[in-house]
Order: structure tokens, then C-alpha cells, then sequence
């Protein structure tokens, strides 16, 4: 039996504020549209009171910047930028090109080419989120992307310095100060100092994220994301401080981040919602954490790891943390999620910032048809194919002449069928399919 101990905002409320967003990123897009760098900058004026010559760091900006960043950041930094890249240059050489001979003269295959510019956006609100520079720009370099575009928004009027060095030690190209939809509106349309890009990628807040949904088609995009959703899954091997620790570190990120703890101990569960209210009187960030455990928070009590199981599939959440005596069934067995972190010595918060797999991920369910951002995501795998003799393609040709025929194309039948004339020597009278050889012998 599944039953909540507590339960989220309706989808009601939440479907609201989505509407809201939708109408005010609408307005902001087209404006962009219409009038490039004027609205930029007054957008960048109106919600981020910044309003430099240029909003492209230079060189010597850059290096300017990178001087305020203390050495053991940089150092820090590095060491994060270390693993991240380890790990995309292991995923990269996973992805190889092929080419095959599937019949005699028949010649198949595919080549990993990278998109050619990227826009990489870089929160930086209430919390500069100094990893998602690695996060994006990084993975990348690593694919091979030969223009990466990086933007982060201003902190008390000045590009963030930790930022810009992440940014820059990631490969980025060009990097520039800019915040919010008029950040990834001008990467993605284009404006007069901004040249468009061909694809968006990063998190960011609700205005961002749906501004990125208005543009794919446009310009691709990594996914669809939305708040920071965190799940722990845990039973009775690990306690209430370790589980109410990891719900808190997620909820703090914003104020409708959905935490949920997922047990088949009603004993652990209880105890952890008592441990968050105690957490909650001393946490720094408690009333954003607060708000959003208020709002979005939910515990839901088990009677076996098959249900535990069935629900964390439904939930399909960002980040699944799992606690249990059977961690690696887990991972065997669930389908749907951004990402997992097993056991109680993994947290999401090194999963973020600093062991090497991707933060950026699918949120809102999008763990049921998409995985996360990786160096897969930044390359397009295309199709070739070439027939070398020909007999291949007379063969070829009469089976691609007789299904186009069958489907009503008599354009397409006499594309193959001019091949089988030429290099076949047959007679196929125009705009009819091909006779197999065998009975035209006949």
C-alpha cells in the first residue's frame, strides 16, 4: 500500500504560475525580435540594473575578473573542471563513427559531428551557480564545438569574477554579462552585436527555461528543465538527520523545488519530517528552504521496494538519491530519472559542483524520454551511404523502385529506376516499377 504522509501544491497552482511565466517570456522574445540590442540593454537595465558599453567581456575584463578570484578558488575550480572533463572525454570516446559494407557495393555509415555554436547559459540569482560553467561550456570543448557563447548575469553591477574564471578555464569563446530571457534571447535570435547560435543549453529559473521552450525549433536546446527536484529513497540502514539533510540541500536552491522522501519506514519517515523542522530553525537558507518544503515537499511511505520502486518511476525525479540495503537493485531496476547517487557516502551536492557526471538534468518527468546533458548531447550523428558497383546499385534499385511505386511516389520509383537503366541495362518504361531480374528473364 502507497500512502502520503504529505503532499505537494496542487498541479493547479503550479499550472498558474507556468501560464504567467508563459505570457511575460512571450512579450520579452519578440521584443528582442523586433528591436536587437535596444531591448537588451533595456531588459538588462529593467531586471538587472547593468547597463555597460559592451556587454561582451573583453580579454582584458576577463582578466580582470579572473585577479578577484581567490587561488584557492581557482584551485577548486580546476580541480572540479579535472573530473568533469575526465568523464566527458570518456563519454566522448564511447561515440565512434561507423561505416559498414552491408551488401557487396554497398557502403554504410555515420560520423559524430559537433554542433557548431552553442549558447551556454549560467544562473547566477539568488546563488551563482559557478558549476554550471563547467557543466556546460567544459562538455562542449570536449565535443568539439568551435563556438561556445557563455552568459551569466551580473552580481552588485559587475560580471562575478568566480564565474567568468569557470567560464574561461571551460573553453569559452566569448563571454558575455547578461542575465535572464535577454540573455538566452539574444544567443538564440541574434541582435546586432550578437551573432545567433545553434543551440541553447544550461539551467536557469522558470523565465529562463520556458523562454528556452518558446525557442526550440528555432535553435535546439539540451532539454526541457525546470525547478531542482531532489528524491531520496531510503529505509532504515541509513537515519532522519542523513535524509532530512539531503531534502534541505535541494529545497534551499529555490522556493518550488519539490523534495520528496520515498521509504517503507513510517518510523524513518516521521522522524524525518520532525529532523527537517529542527534543521529548518538553523539552516542559513531556511526560508527559501522552508517555502519550498512548505509547498512542493512530499513523504510517501511504502510496504515494499516493488512499490518504492513503481512510485520512484512514476516521479521520474531530477536527482534520486538512494539509501538502502539493496542500492544496486535500484540502479538495475529503475528507468526513469536524471541521475543517481547510490549509497550514503554520494550526495547530489558533490554531483553538482564537483565529482565529474553532469548536473545539468531533466526535470518535470523528462527522466522518462531523455537523460541528461553530456558531451552526446553536443554532437549530431549523421548518415552517409555510398553504392560503389554496379550491380549493387541495380539491385538496390529495383527494390527502391517497386516500394516507392507501392506508396505512390513516381518521382522517387524513377530516381531508382534511371540507375537501373544506366548501370543495369534494363528496360523500365518511365514512371513503372522495376520487374525483379529473375522475371524479366522469364
Amino acid at each position: 500500500m502507497i500512502r502520503h504522509l504529505k503532499t505537494a501544491r496542487s498541479e493547479e497552482l503550479r499550472a498558474e504560475d507556468d501560464a504567467k511565466v508563459r505570457a511575460t517570456v512571450e512579450g520579452i522574445l519578440g521584443d528582442i525580435e523586433k528591436r536587437g540590442d535596444a531591448a537588451v540593454r533595456e531588459l538588462s537595465e529593467k531586471f538587472d540594473n547593468y547597463s555597460p558599453e559592451k556587454f561582451r567581456l573583453s580579454e582584458q575584463d576577463i582578466e580582470r575578473a579572473m585577479s578577484q578570484v581567490a587561488k584557492r578558488d581557482i584551485e577548486d575550480i580546476k580541480f572540479a573542471q579535472v573530473q568533469i572533463r575526465a568523464f566527458a572525454e570518456a563519454q566522448r570516446a564511447s561515440m565512434t563513427d561507423i561505416e559498414v559494407e552491408t551488401m557487396p557495393g554497398v557502403i554504410l555509415g555515420h560520423k559524430n559531428i559537433p554542433v557548431q555554436s552553442v549558447g551556454c547559459y549560467v544562473p547566477g540569482g539568488k546563488f551563482p551557480m559557478v558549476a554550471s560553467a563547467h557543466m556546460s561550456v567544459l562538455t562542449a570543448s570536449v565535443a568539439g564545438v568551435p563556438r561556445i557563447v557563455a552568459s551569466a548575469p551580473p552580481q552588485n553591477g559587475e560580471p562575478h569574477p568566480a564565474i567568468v574564471a569557470a567560464m574561461h578555464m571551460g573553453g569559452a569563446h566569448e563571454i558575455y554579462c547578461l542575465g535572464g530571457v535577454q540573455a538566452v534571447g539574444a544567443m538564440a535570435i541574434g541582435t546586432e552585436t550578437v551573432e545567433p547560435v545553434h543551440m541553447l543549453v544550461g539551467p536557469g529559473n522558470a523565465f529562463v527555461a520556458e523562454a528556452k521552450r518558446q525557442l526550440f525549433g528555432r535553435v535546439g536546446i539540451d532539454l526541457f528543465a525546470g525547478p531542482t527536484e531532489t528524491m531520496v529513497i531510503a529505509d532504515e540502514t541509513v537515519d532522519a538527520e542523513m535524509c532530512a539533510t539531503d531534502l534541505l540541500g535541494q529545497a534551499e536552491h529555490g522556493y518550488n523545488s519539490p523534495a520528496v522522501l520515498l521509504t517503507n519506514s513510517e518510523k524513518l519517515a516521521r522522524e524525518t519530517m520532525d529532523e527537517i523542522a529542527r534543521i529548518l530553525t538553523i539552516l542559513p537558507t531556511a526560508e527559501t528552504a522552508a517555502k519550498s518544503w512548505e509547498d512542493y515537499g512530499e513523504v510517501i511511505v511504502c510496504d515494499t521496494y516493488d512499490e518504492m520502486l513503481e512510485v520512484a518511476d512514476d516521479i521520474a525525479s531530477e536527482h534520486v538519491q538512494v539509501m538502502t540495503d539493496r542500492d544496486d537493485w535500484f540502479l538495475e531496476n529503475m528507468t526513469c530519472y536524471g541521475a543517481l547517487f547510490l549509497g550514503p557516502r554520494t550526495n547530489v551536492a558533490n554531483g553538482d559542483k564537483v565529482i565529474g557526471t553532469n548536473h545539468t538534468l531533466p526535470t518535470k518527468r523528462a527522466g522518462r524520454y531523455t537523460g541528461g546533458l553530456w558531451v552526446g548531447k553536443f554532437l549530431k550523428t549523421h548518415s552517409y551511404q555510398k553504392v560503389l558497383t554496379d550491380e549493387a546499385a541495380t539491385t538496390v534499385g529495383e527494390y527502391g523502385s517497386r516500394l516507392c511505386m507501392l506508396e505512390g511516389f513516381v518521382g522517387h520509383a524513377e530516381q531508382c529506376n534511371v540507375r537501373v537503366r544506366r548501370y543495369g541495362g534494363r528496360n523500365v518504361p518511365y514512371g513503372a516499377a522495376a520487374e525483379p531480374l529473375t522475371d524479366a528473364a522469364e
